[in-house]
């Protein structure tokens, strides 16, 4: 049965994208519920720099839908944003308690960043970024992704451990987290090999179910499932504007500026070569609209009070389940808006269901690694580069550093250097002088 309408099927071009209402609101409801966590992560983490808990729930939702909203409607593409992890500890560990650093001023810098990524987006800087980026470190960057978000699942499951001796190592499997984490992962893998719609999204509601009943995640104390949304006067509008012209401000701003350009990149790149978004050309049509969506939910964030809003990993869960247009976005937002009266309800899906996604995420994204020259070393080595150094450094940016310096230095020493473009010979100088300016003292 055609489920899409005719507004639907001119507005995102469903057909098009091989796709119909249905699953765009299923997916969409996927990537919601393996990013939801950021819900009850984000308002915490802030809190600990001093701001209000409930304020920051509100202002997270707010700020993501308004990005969504964009994404959707403007950029026509798949994509999930909400508060990064990441920026958010950046945000209180760094500028808050070490630096000494009101929070209104982090706040203050976060905006600052908004902004300049607005006007990058106007002037396509971000997209000559993106189109420079050769199709083999694309490749490289979704295989990256679904290792370093297979690793986030497997280590917030539980399934795997700090280690003193080897640095990680398998969990108890026997303790009743575990149990969620892997009865999900195993509902989620035998539903997706019977090509069931919506795989993901049964394995978290059966995951939480037995969590409910192992004693793992508990119902409300409150006993109701509905609430109003917390106000956000505490945190809203707060900026602070003094003593902006400093280096500490230039610091913390170019911080979350770079950190949020190659992890949007980097995850719109790799989230976007599995939907199979990607041109021939290595171009993505309405890549300058999505991040300009990025850069706007940043700018709202920051004015209504929560730090970073950037383009979510986790939306490759929602890709997986056949999402390919903006209105997977939209659906993603409504869900995001259906949470702000729901919460205490929201709030029993346990991390070991949502981290099974994850982990399935993970094999869903590495696909693409067949389409890496691996003959080539002046190719895989980047590559191969690009993909360790995401889980090992625990950053999605840093892995897309080292792969671009890689790269253009075996060109360079292969004789290949006219294969290397202007603005990745720019981008790898840029990152190299970051490695090395402890070398001269900066």
């Amino acid at each position: 049965m055609n489920t899409n309408s005719g507004f639907l099927e001119k507005t995102f071009k469903l057909s098009e994208r091989k796709t119909d209402a249905k699953t765009e609101f299923m997916a969409g409801l996927t990537t919601f519920m393996t990013m939801s966590y950021i819900l009850a992560v984000n308002p915490g983490l802030l809190a600990e720099a001093g701001m209000d808990q409930g304020g920051v729930f509100t202002g997270t939702i707010i700020a993501s839908i308004i990005a969504m909203l964009i994404m959707g409607f403007v950029a026509n593409l798949p994509f999930g944003l909400s508060a990064g992890m990441g920026l958010n500890a950046f945000f209180t560990y760094t500028v808050v308690l070490t630096m000494g650093y009101e929070w209104s001023y982090a706040l203050t810098a976060v905006f600052l960043e908004g902004i300049i990524f607005i006007i990058l987006s106007f002037f396509k800087v971000r997209e000559t970024i993106f189109f420079a980026i050769p199709q083999s470190l694309k490749n490289a960057v979704s295989v990256g992704i679904g290792l370093f978000i297979t690793l986030i699942g497997l280590t917030s499951s539980g399934l795997i451990v700090a280690n003193d001796a080897t640095f990680l190592a398998l969990g108890n499997l026997i303790s009743r987290p575990a149990a969620v984490a892997i009865f999900s992962l195993f509902v989620m893998a035998i539903l997706t090999a019977k090509n069931v719609k919506g795989a993901l999204l049964y394995g978290i509601i059966f995951g939480t179910v037995l969590a409910l009943i192992l004693g793992v995640t508990t119902f409300p104390e409150s006993g109701t499932i509905f609430s109003m949304p917390p106000s956000m006067k505490e945190v809203a509008f707060k900026l602070h504007w003094n003593n902006i012209f400093t280096l500490d401000m230039f610091s913390v701003m170019f911080t979350f500026l770079f950190v949020d350009l190659f992890d949007t990149v980097g995850t719109i790149t790799g989230v976007a070569t599995k939907a199979d978004l990607i041109e021939e050309d290595g171009n993505l049509p309405g890549i300058g609209r999505a991040l300009l969506a990025d850069a706007i939910g940043t700018v709202s964030g920051a004015l209504l009070g929560t730090s970073t809003v950037t383009t979510f990993v986790e939306s490759a869960s929602g890709v997986a389940e056949g999402g390919r247009t903006g209105l997977t976005a939209l659906s993603c937002a409504f869900f995001f808006f259906i949470s702000l009266f729901l919460f205490p309800l929201f709030s029993i899906i346990p991390a070991q269901a949502t981290s099974a996604a994850l982990i399935m995420v993970g094999l869903f994204m590495i696909s693409p690694i067949q389409n890496i020259k691996l003959d080539d070393f002046t190719e895989s080595v980047p590559a191969f580069l690009t993909i360790v150094t995401m889980p090992f450094a625990y950053s999605i940016a840093e892995g897309i550093s080292v792969g671009m310096i890689s790269y253009v230095v075996l060109k360079v020493a292969t004789g290949k250097h006219k294969e290397v473009s202007a603005v990745m010979y720019i981008l790898a100088i840029i990152f190299a002088l970051r490695y090395l300016k402890p070398l001269f003292g900066l």
